[in-house]
């Protein structure tokens, strides 16, 4: 959410970054919305106000037996209060017009956020790891998974497309991943583990930025709440509305949590295999900081979400996305794409973004420097620390063998019961 305060002071530059993400100006519309809003407002007070002194100057007339002005004021009260309802009334309209209309425009990208139109304007930042040399040609997961124990059929059948049925040691490696980044953050990087709730209400999602812009891409139940798209859902908004006392150090937070999304948007895309499920799990990094503090926190959750790749032996590469790729609630996001040799192609399995405090705007989510009567707004960063699903299929590519079989990585071993590869059955 913007402040209209800011766009009040300087419209050109919100019209400029607004069109360094491709869209057309519209401070000129906010501000006359807005000053008809503060138009309306003042007339309500000065009605409201003007009331009260008749009010007080009724009983004053009426104690020196002034019967006609008090009759008078009398009369003058009865209309303002025929007139304040409807001054109430189109000050609450108003009010709610234009918070709508800021709730449909993006975040501003940072400084630093280089520019274009999608994908291809990306920045690549940094590539890790050594693509491995196979003696065979490598299979896509697709193909490979279920031999091992990813029934895809058995999924569709059940649920329809985009639902998967994880079968013997193939759940329990999917599992043993979720186990190794939960632990990797929470032990390794001070993440505080959390178990939220999938189901949330209306408020949750529009103060995460979800709603408006992407109901039709979640699932709603017939009792009005959403399956959360993420758990940075759940564990951002858990600090709604609540006044953060100093904030010196950061609060972290984690959780591996089933998702839900609807793909409205991806029709088309990915339709073979793992990669875009409408149910999926994801072991989410959040952040609430300070201002000052929020680049560095980026950086911080973007390592922390690299090491499990470095962990795993998974080549990937760090990319900056540019202002037309980047998600709407983000003003800074560093996707990882992590390598498939089985479709020989970068795929993304983490995005770190930092909001700054455009999800704290519209939740109320603020702080308290020690010392200070004045609140401020927090900054809000999330990231995946990785989809776990996505880990799974690059697992499954880069470990592969000859004979259809996947070596299980090392540092999953302990999470495995002995199981050191997935066999394919006869």
């Amino acid at each position: 959410m913007h402040d209209i305060r800011q766009i009040r002071d300087n419209p050109a530059a919100f019209d400029a970054a607004l069109a360094r993400r491709g869209l057309e100006p519209v401070s000129a519309e906010l501000i006359a919305l807005d000053e008809q809003r503060r138009a309306v407002t003042t007339r309500m007070q000065e009605a409201q106000s003007r009331r009260n002194e008749a009010s007080k100057a009724i009983g004053q007339a009426m104690g020196k037996s002034d019967t006609d002005t008090a009759e008078t004021l009398k009369a003058e009260v009865a209309e303002l209060k025929q007139v304040l309802p409807a001054l109430e009334e189109e000050d609450r309209e108003l009010g709610a017009k234009l918070e709508a209309a800021l709730a449909i425009i993006p975040n501003l990208p940072a400084n630093d956020v280089p520019d274009g139109k999608d994908e291809e304007d990306n920045q690549e930042v940094t590539r890790w790891g050594e693509q491995r040399n196979f003696a065979f040609e490598p299979k896509e997961h697709a193909d490979l998974g279920p031999a091992l124990g990813m029934d895809f059929e058995t999924g569709a059948a059940l649920s329809g497309a985009r639902f998967t049925f994880l079968r013997g040691d193939m759940a329990r490696l999917h599992r043993a991943i979720a186990q190794f980044m939960l632990d990797t953050q929470t032990r390794e990087n001070g993440y505080t583990e959390c178990n939220p709730p999938v189901l949330v209400n209306d408020d949750a999602m529009y103060g995460t930025d979800k709603l408006p812009k992407f109901a039709e891409d979640s699932f709603r139940t017939t009792d009005g709440r959403w399956l959360i798209p993420t758990s940075e859902v759940s564990l951002t908004a858990s600090v709604a509305g609540q006044i953060i006392p100093d904030l010196a150090e950061p609060i972290r937070l984690t959780a591996h949590t089933l998702c839900f999304r609807s793909e409205a948007g991806a029709a088309g895309k990915d339709t073979r295999g793992f990669i875009r499920q409408h149910q999926f799990e994801k072991v989410e990094l959040v952040s609430i900081c300070r201002p000052e503090d929020s680049e560095a926190e980026h950086e911080r959750m973007t390592e922390c979400a690299e090491g499990i790749l470095h962990a795993l032996d998974l080549p990937y590469r760090k990319v900056l996305l540019c202002t037309g790729d980047m998600g709407f609630g983000a003003r800074k996001t560093y996707d990882l794409e992590v390598w498939l040799p089985g479709q020989g192609a970068y795929r993304e399995i983490s995005s770190c973004s930092n909001t700054g405090d455009f999800q704290a705007r519209r939740m109320n989510a603020r702080y308290r420097p020690e010392g200070e009567k004045k609140t401020a707004f927090v900054h809000t960063l999330n990231g995946s620390g990785l989809a776990v699903g996505r880990t799974l299929v690059a697992v499954l590519e880069n470990y592969q063998q000859e004979n259809g079989s996947v070596t299980v990585p090392e540092v999953l071993a302990p999470y495995m019961g002995g199981v050191t590869k997935l066999e394919p059955s006869s």
